[in-house]
């Protein structure tokens, strides 16, 4: 059901856009990287949060960590990882193929800035097995998605 709701969602908004299916597990960074033969920093992450009574959709680069000053700062509060049951209901997408794509639930979505650092991005596109590679503006217009600065860098210290 989560792979056919993404690819519906992407179907009606966005038809020129190509669901890869690698056919092998892309569920962490670092399989999604070595599967697209690309540096793991271009995987778009979905982390699914818990800010305060609220749940939200943080989509980043996929070398980058929350920043909990920066998170507190832009969600009002520290926000807090949900459970796996808990994103799979939300979202209806499994753990290592949530993707801000046809939500079971309409979340908000947010970007982090960090996704600008490159000319396309690949989010998961509803499976453990399936990406999608677009450029972050395109991703976030999709979306409907604010900009935000929520994370940091490895560089960056913390």
């Amino acid at each position: 059901m989560s792979a056919q709701s993404a690819r519906d969602f992407l179907a009606a908004h966005a038809p020129d856009l190509a669901i890869i299916d690698q056919g092998v597990s892309t569920a962490t960074v670092a399989q999604a990287a070595q599967a697209l033969g690309v540096e793991p920093a271009r995987i778009a992450k979905t982390l699914s949060l818990r800010a305060g009574d609220r749940v939200v959709v943080v989509v980043t680069r996929g070398d980058a960590r929350l920043h909990n000053g920066k998170a507190k700062a832009a969600l009002g509060t520290k926000p807090r990882m949900l459970s796996a049951d808990e994103v799979e209901a939300l979202t209806g997408h499994p753990v290592g193929g949530v993707c801000p794509f046809g939500l079971a639930t309409p979340l908000p979505v947010y970007c982090d800035l960090s996704l600008k650092a490159f000319a396309t991005v690949y989010p998961a596109a509803g499976s453990r097995t399936a990406s999608v590679e677009l450029t972050p503006d395109r991703l976030a217009a999709l979306t409907g998605a604010q900009w935000i600065d929520i994370c940091t860098l490895p560089q960056d210290g913390d």
